[in-house]
């Protein structure tokens, strides 16, 4: 737990000074002059001194999402204090949740009084950071600078994910950085870059499933057997012929014809929750994006695990309206098991699985 208090007397001057005379901003780094109305002052605005200002916890949401993650968090027992941009702040400890982008694991709140300040603070940890701008954008920009450059060239699927360690910052407002050593994703705001194919792919749906596998740290290997069921147009049978596995495509429209010609591919037509797992031959990987409620998946899921005729399941988890969390939980609690929420998910969580060793 970190708690700064107070701001200086000096940042009192330079506010009073700008609220009555507002013709320079404390944000900017220049003695230079500039004139706005004080209602576009929302960044120092917002910088007036805390006495005290305790936060344990930060979990990025993804847009859209904020409410879905703040409920997920009230179940495990966690308050979220205040939200800056789609960070959400809580002075309880920063829990798992899997419907965070990214979790900072060991937030720290520090004063500065100035950019230089803010850069000396980060480089005093260590090398690598990543910020998340959601206000002061050009005091960060500013800060970021003079910070060592982060490589985040988008990445060559398949290929592991990155191993150096990276932190997050952000400026709460202009005089309190906010910033994390450790967190729970190797990419810059829990979100990967890849580099997409344009030509080949019937859709973009084979963009989850590259991150899916990235941050699996595994993927399909040449002469594997995969199932991907609710395949249709086949965007993953696509992404899944691509790295030389065997792929059987289940669904009851036909796939795309350019798909149904690779060579690795074949095509059994019949519904994904009609086929018995039992009476099928054991695959390496078990993959699916199909439409269903969550309980309908969560039954299928099941069956092929109880089955033993998987060794992998890689399954989209799709809500509709409201958020079933009941679901969520049962999901949670299969042994093997994991959920998260992928840069490419919507209303959506990825459950992986995988096969205790014998």
């Amino acid at each position: 737990m970190r708690t700064v208090v107070g701001h200086s007397a000096v940042l009192w001057r330079r506010v009073l000074h700008g609220i009555f005379w507002p013709s320079r901003c404390p944000c900017r780094p220049h003695r230079r002059q500039y004139s706005y109305p004080l209602v576009a002052l929302p960044c120092w605005w917002m910088g007036l001194p805390r006495m005290t200002q305790t936060i344990r916890g930060a979990w990025l949401a993804p847009e859209g999402l904020e409410t879905v993650l703040e409920q997920d968090l009230a179940r495990r027992g966690v308050t979220i204090d205040r939200w800056h941009g789609q960070l959400a702040l809580s002075g309880q400890p920063s829990v798992f949740s899997p419907w965070a982008l990214d979790i900072w694991q060991e937030p720290e709140v520090a004063p500065i009084t100035s950019i230089r300040s803010a850069a000396e603070i980060l480089r005093a940890r260590q090398r690598n950071w990543s910020l998340y701008a959601a206000d002061c954008f050009r005091r960060a920009a500013l800060i970021e600078e003079r910070l060592p450059p982060v490589k985040a060239a988008p990445l060559t699927f398949p290929t592991a994910p990155p191993i150096s360690p990276l932190g997050a910052w952000t400026l709460l407002d202009a005089s309190t950085l906010l910033f994390s050593a450790r967190k729970s994703s190797p990419f810059v705001n829990g979100t990967p870059q890849f580099v997409e194919d344009r030509i080949g792919p019937p859709s973009r749906a084979y963009l989850k499933l590259w991150e899916a596998c990235t941050r699996l740290g595994r993927w399909p290997q040449p002469g594997e057997t995969c199932l991907d069921l609710g395949a249709t147009p086949g965007g993953w049978t696509w992404a899944i012929a691509k790295l030389g596995a065997n792929v059987t495509a289940i669904d009851r429209a036909p796939l795309d014809p350019r798909v149904a010609a690779m060579p690795t591919v074949s095509f059994q037509q019949g519904s994904a929750f009609g086929l018995d797992p039992k009476e099928m031959p054991e695959a390496d990987w078990v993959f699916s994006d199909i439409i269903a409620y969550p309980k309908r998946l969560f039954a299928l899921a099941t069956r092929w695990i109880e089955s033993g005729r998987a060794k992998q399941l890689v399954l989209t988890v799709k809500f509709q309206g409201e958020t079933d969390h009941d679901t969520v939980a049962a999901f949670e609690a299969i042994p093997g098991g994991h959920l998260a929420h992928l840069a490419q998910n919507k209303h959506e969580l990825t459950f992986f699985w995988t096969k205790p060793a014998p």
